[in-house]
């Protein structure tokens, strides 16, 4: 990165380089900036349509489209870590309630965001789909947060 060690971004380890995918979630390493217009309240929103994780007993790929909304306080997520730490599940075995939500508590832990929610909307496995909501509360007044309007899975009909 650009600027000396007083620039607003120095630290960052995987912006703007070639990095490797971790291994898990564990290994992987979530970075933050500093929130600009610390003076306002907005919604920052994620999606991960492709989401992979492993079933933790049959070893069997899950699928889920992923959406985070968070209200940030101030920190951000960097967005390519965030990719990384996301993409570190695709060999990680774990239950679909415990992957949403590890998610989930790794950015309120990272970020201390003034709000976040997550939807997990897990493709069936077994012929039936769990969905997996959470959030950190009431959402802020003022702030607008569109609804996440993914479809619960319907199969074919």
């Amino acid at each position: 990165m650009s600027g000396g060690p007083d620039h607003e971004y120095h630290g960052l380890t995987q912006l703007g380089q070639p990095t490797r995918l971790p291994a898990s979630p564990g290994e992987a390493v979530l970075e933050r900036v500093h929130a600009p217009h610390k003076n306002l309240r907005y919604c920052v929103r994620f999606t991960a349509p492709e989401f992979t994780s492993l079933c933790p007993l049959t070893g069997q790929p899950d699928f889920a489209h992923l959406v985070i909304d968070y209200v940030p306080g101030e920190w951000i997520v960097e967005s390519k870590s965030l990719k990384n730490y996301l993409a570190s599940f695709r060999n990680h075995g774990a239950f679909h309630e415990a992957c949403t939500l590890d998610i989930a508590q790794r950015l309120v832990g990272l970020l201390d965001p003034v709000w976040l929610r997550i939807g997990g909307y897990w493709y069936p496995r077994g012929g039936m789909p769990i969905d997996v909501f959470w959030q950190s509360g009431s959402p802020p007044e003022g702030v607008w947060i569109p609804a996440q309007e993914v479809q619960p899975y319907r199969g074919r009909g």
